[in-house]
C-alpha cells in the first residue's frame, strides 16, 4: 500500500491537518490498517519536499500545520491510480513455502500440515464473515476491505485443496526420470575455420 498516495487522495478532497489525515486514513480503510501519526508527518514532509503537497506556511511542524495537494501532487496521484501493480511474479507467500518445505522434510505428513493451515483459514473466514454481517454493513470502506480479505482467504484455501490433491496424486504415480537437459551449443571462436 502506498501511504503517500493515499494521503494525496485525502488532500485532494481539500486542505487537512496531519491528525485529521491519520483519522480519515484509518476510517477510510475500515480501521484495518492503523497509521502512526509520526509516519503521517514524515510522509507529509517528503510530499512537501518533493513538491506534491504544501503546507500553509506557518513554518512549524505538528498538529497546527495544514497541508494541501499541489498540481504536481494531483498529477502524481492520477498517474498512481492508473498504474497497475506489478503482479507478474508471485509474492513470497509463507503458506506456500511451508507446504513446499513440508513436502520435502522426511517424516513430515504434508497432508496434516495442509489440514492445520486449512482449518486456520476457515476460522479466519468465519471471523471476517461475522465482521461483514456486523460492523461492515454500514461502513463501505470496511465492507470493501472485508470482501477483499474473504476472497484472498478463499483463494488460499482453494490452493491448499489443489496442493493436497496434487501431492496425493504424485504419491501414487511412479517416479519419473529427471528430464535430460538439452545439449549446450558449442560457440565458435571468432575467426575459427569450419
Amino acid at each position: 500500500m502506498s501511504v503517500p498516495h493515499v494521503l494525496l487522495a485525502l488532500l485532494a478532497e481539500g486542505p487537512k491537518y496531519g491528525l485529521q489525515l491519520r483519522e480519515e486514513f484509518e476510517a477510510g480503510t475500515g480501521e484495518v490498517w492503523p497509521l502512526n501519526v509520526g509516519q503521517v508527518y514524515r510522509t507529509l514532509g517528503r510530499l512537501e519536499r518533493d513538491g506534491l503537497a504544501e503546507s500553509d506556511g506557518t513554518g512549524q511542524d505538528g498538529p497546527q500545520k495544514r497541508f494541501r495537494i499541489t498540481p504536481r501532487g494531483e498529477e502524481a496521484l492520477a498517474a498512481w491510480l492508473r498504474t497497475t501493480p506489478d503482479l507478474s511474479s508471485p509474492p513470497r507467500d509463507e503458506l506456500v513455502m511451508k507446504v513446499l518445505v513440508a513436502a520435502r522434510v522426511p517424516g513430515t505428513d504434508v497432508h496434516e500440515v495442509i489440514q492445520a493451515h486449512r482449518m486456520y483459514l476457515v476460522e479466519l473466514m468465519q471471523q471476517w464473515t461475522r465482521l461483514k454481517e456486523g460492523e461492515a454493513r454500514d461502513d463501505l470502506g470496511l465492507a470493501l476491505v472485508v470482501d477483499a480479505e474473504l476472497f484472498r482467504l478463499d483463494a488460499a484455501t482453494r490452493w491448499l485443496d489443489a496442493a493436497d490433491t496434487r501431492l496425493r496424486r504424485a504419491a501414487t504415480e511412479p517416479a519419473r526420470p529427471a528430464p535430460v537437459p538439452p545439449p549446450v551449443p558449442q560457440l565458435r571462436r571468432l575467426g575459427a575455420r569450419r
